[in-house]
């Protein structure tokens, strides 16, 4: 079947299992690219310390709640960029072990939040496990999807899962873009994240 079938069977067995209460992370796979006796090619630490010189945008990726669940989705998200203008596409990473990223693809559809200068705290909220993290976050429903579309976004990108492919020990979301938008303010500076702090 390969990793991009395995991917893509993996979402459609999501959204045809009702949700049982909240939904667990699972174990963290086993993947890598050198066998257990051997070096890793690259320390970790240094990985994210070079990798952490490429200042990067924000955003909160948000769902709304599959059936049988009390509360949308979503969470902190740097990993993301557009991918196509025809057809329109994005996509995000997210963690195998997300807890968050079974309920998008049970939903199918998914917002995404481009956060503005100022906005830190508001993605903070959205990085924590274990919360409700919609808890006194305004927001009103993107106009295609449902998705939760937050309150003072810079932009906003609603969008349905078209592919899923498997890159290591993240997954890479393929959205097709079904309508976007920008804030109030389009000219309003980006939230950045520059070696572990934001700018």
């Amino acid at each position: 079947m390969g990793h991009a079938g395995a991917a893509a069977a993996a979402v459609r067995y999501l959204r045809s299992v009702p949700a049982a209460g909240p939904v667990e992370a699972l174990p963290r796979p086993e993947l890598r690219c050198v066998r257990a006796d051997e070096r890793a090619p690259v320390d970790q630490t240094e990985f994210r310390r070079v990798l952490g010189t490429f200042a990067t945008g924000v955003t909160v990726i948000t769902a709304p709640a599959a059936e049988g669940e009390s509360s949308p989705a979503g969470f902190a998200c740097q990993s993301f960029s557009s991918l196509s203008l025809d057809p329109p596409l994005v996509c995000f990473m997210v963690g195998r072990t997300s807890a968050t990223w079974p309920r998008i693809a049970r939903a199918g559809v998914f917002c995404v939040n481009v956060l503005g200068a100022g906005q830190g705290e508001l993605c903070r909220a959205f990085a924590v496990s274990g919360t409700d993290k919609f808890t006194g976050v305004t927001h009103d429903p993107a106009p295609v999807s449902g998705s939760p579309r937050l309150t003072g976004a810079a932009a906003w990108i609603d969008c349905t899962v078209h592919a899923v492919h498997t890159g290591g020990d993240h997954l890479i979301v393929v959205g097709r873009v079904t309508a976007l938008g920008t804030g109030e303010d389009p000219d309003r500076a980006p939230l950045l994240f520059h070696k572990g702090r934001f700018l």
